[in-house]
């Protein structure tokens, strides 16, 4: 059996996109989709995209973790399929599409897409990190310096540590640059290991160090290990609404496996 798909990237987060319209693809060989995300012996990504058809939306997301199992909300990879579904010409400059965590909307402008996230209504604040959910869970921390830390190790304790433990959560260690710009590092679960960039991860830095007090503005510049991204929102009592995941999405090949 050939499978057709394409590869896109996001500040460097990279995914296999498959155009799902006809339901050729099995959801449920788990290997099957850990194989096509394998570096060495399949395709190679961080996780893996399906687009569908929706009856009331222009087309239905379905993600799937780079370990083969399906995944909470993936930012880059939303904005990814957004891209794609222009390129197969599902749409043109806006979209709604539907996502594990709900309806998002979306303005595609040449490779540059702008998405919109769920609101965030409460931010869980300790001694040495913070914790919200941005359509995935995020564990957020700031560090003095990002380039000595060892993330894989680093997150990987955080992630199977308590309180997460097997659910786990996604971990971003973060530097402040200025009032309006800070560095990211994130150690994503599912991949097991940092990754360049993660959509969720940068939205959920944004409104932590507005949370925090480590910025009072409300469009922010993450510079990540793959690119920047922005991230803009709007501050409702304790919580945060009109939250846009902004950057690039670019198609690199098409092939068959």
């Amino acid at each position: 059996m050939k499978q057709t798909f394409y590869k896109y990237q996001g500040t460097g987060n990279d995914f296999v996109m498959i155009d799902n319209r006809h339901l050729t693809f099995d959801k449920n060989d788990t290997n099957y989709v850990k194989f096509l995300c394998n570096r060495r012996f399949g395709i190679g990504a961080d996780g893996l995209i399906l687009l569908e058809r929706h009856n009331d939306f222009d087309f239905k997301m379905v993600y799937y973790n780079a370990d083969g199992n399906e995944s909470s909300m993936c930012g880059n990879g939303g904005r990814c399929i957004v891209a794609f579904a222009k390129f197969l010409g599902i749409i043109e400059k806006t979209t709604t599409f539907e996502a594990i965590d709900g309806t998002h909307h979306a303005k595609i402008e040449a490779d540059h897409v702008q998405l919109q996230m769920q609101n965030v209504s409460t931010i869980e604040k300790f001694d040495s990190h913070v914790f919200l959910n941005t359509g995935s869970p995020h564990h957020v921390q700031m560090e003095s310096d990002l380039q000595a830390l060892n993330i894989k190790e680093s997150g990987s304790n955080i992630r199977y540590g308590s309180p997460y433990h097997q659910s786990g959560t996604n971990v971003n260690f973060v530097s402040k640059i200025s009032d309006d710009k800070f560095s990211v590092r994130t150690y994503e679960r599912g991949v097991e290991d940092e990754t360049l960039s993660c959509g969720t991860g940068v939205t959920a830095v944004a409104l932590a160090m507005n949370y925090l007090g480590e910025t009072d503005k409300n469009l922010i510049s993450l510079n990540t290990e793959g690119g920047e991204l922005k991230v803009t929102f709007k501050k409702k009592g304790g919580g945060y609404s009109d939250i846009w995941l902004i950057g690039p999405a670019i198609q690199v090949f098409k092939g068959t496996i």
